[in-house]
């Protein structure tokens, strides 16, 4: 039985529009915010967990001056009020 709260899988929604578009966000919010040329690749993993909202973890591929590079975004979002708001994008591996 799944825990109230905890950290899931998000099942079938790796390929998604929502989660590709929260995944673009999160680069797009990183760039600005450290004046960096990321550019999105492709989603490689999401796990979820419901809160007030709903917080993804998605693991992502970017391209860094012709390089590859796999971060973490930790993305929170309301949609009933329009909120999302990156929390933690982290470089992994």
């Amino acid at each position: 039985m799944a825990t109230v709260g905890g950290i899931k899988e998000a099942e079938g929604s790796a390929n998604s529009l929502e989660i590709d578009s929260l995944a673009r966000f999160a680069v797009e919010d990183h760039n600005k915010k450290q004046n960096a040329l990321l550019e999105f690749k492709r989603v490689v993993n999401v796990k979820q967990q419901v809160v007030a909202g709903t917080v993804y973890y998605i693991t992502l591929e970017v391209t860094e001056g012709g390089h590859t590079k796999v971060y973490e975004a930790k993305v929170w979002e309301k949609p009933w009020i329009n909120f999302k708001e990156v929390q933690e994008f982290k470089l992994i591996g």
